[in-house]
């Protein structure tokens, strides 16, 4: 058990409970703690870029903490928990590296923003008027990542953790 929830321990604690439940079932619930860093991933964005660059949802984020419910027979869930804990790792590894690659892209792409703003202010502060096509083409969102497009529709976020969230064992008739 501890040998596939490894890769998850190293980067957050877990709290793992196991509850007697009627008719000799058992239910062991998985729950990843939340971590101060969780809630920073959009503090670059700040207020002065908030409409140009897109943060991440705050349900994406509330996903590390998405917990693994197993119900079942003490067997049923011996036979089952090391692959339920090996999908649960995975998926969390997962939208961990896709969170962390998000943070990466918004810092990358305040940067541009900035250093765009700063030479536009720079063409309109030097000369008195800008070169309309510096302008277009640094205006046009080719320097922000396709990360930090604003959306056009919300992100479905929790259909790969629902699920691994949801995953219940039946008992065995």
């Amino acid at each position: 058990m501890f040998r596939e929830l490894m890769p998850l321990i190293e980067n957050r604690p877990l709290t793992i409970t196991v509850a007697a439940l009627s008719g000799g079932r058992i239910r062991v619930n998985v729950v990843p703690q939340g971590l101060a860093k969780d809630s920073k991933i959009n503090d670059k964005v700040g207020y002065s870029n908030k409409d140009k660059i897109a943060k991440v949802p705050e349900a994406a984020i509330n996903a590390l903490t998405t917990p693994l419910s197993l119900t079942g027979t003490p067997e049923e869930i011996d036979e089952s928990l090391a692959e339920a804990l090996t999908h649960f790792v995975e998926s969390h590894g997962r939208l961990q590296h896709t969170l962390d690659e998000a943070r990466e892209q918004i810092a990358e792409a305040v940067k541009a923003t900035e250093e765009r703003d700063k030479a536009k202010s720079k063409t309109k502060n030097g000369s008195g008027t800008t070169d309309t096509k510096e302008e277009k083409k640094s205006g046009s969102g080719e320097l922000l990542p396709l990360w930090c497009a604003p959306a056009s529709k919300p992100a479905d976020t929790g259909a790969s953790n629902d699920r691994v969230a949801q995953a219940e064992l039946s008992p065995v008739e």
